[in-house]
């Protein structure tokens, strides 16, 4: 009777001793690692209002509040890295127009971008550029875009 009670007893403590799993938790999803193309350098300019609603070379409708710029060879939707060398701020943008057309100038920006980089006041400045990348060596956008 003994050994009987004692295994109803510990039948009946050793849902009580037995710990709790904790959920599983899912790992979040971690966007590409970007990596940088070797930087290159030249002058900027920046285009806005007088050209907001025009069609762009790549299709689109020009937006002078994103992040876009105009480049005369990168293909369309790539995305750089860009950087005033004078004061160090850098914006990403991606080619969605042709251009600059002023000779000496390798990209123009949109507004939003020349603000960013302190270039509007200035107007022409020069920008160190380099395309933005994941593993594969794909062009791709930043990691901000994945955290939205």
């Amino acid at each position: 009777m003994k050994k009987l009670l004692g295994l109803v007893t510990l039948f009946l403590m050793l849902p009580l001793a037995a710990k709790e799993q904790p959920a599983p938790v899912k790992p979040k999803a971690q966007p590409p690692k970007l990596t940088y193309s070797k930087a290159w350098y030249g002058m900027s300019s920046w285009y806005g209002d007088h050209w907001a609603g025009r069609k762009t070379a790549c299709g689109g409708k020009f937006d002078p509040q994103a992040l876009t710029a105009a480049h005369p060879i990168l293909p369309c939707g790539t995305w750089l890295r860009i950087t005033n060398t004078r004061t160090g701020h850098s914006e990403f943008a991606k080619v969605t127009d042709r251009g600059p057309y002023e000779e000496g100038r390798e990209i123009d920006v949109s507004e939003r971008v020349a603000k960013r980089i302190d270039l509007q006041h200035f107007g022409v400045a020069q920008v160190k550029l380099e395309i933005v990348r994941d593993s594969d060596g794909t062009s791709h956008p930043p990691m901000e875009f994945y955290t939205h």
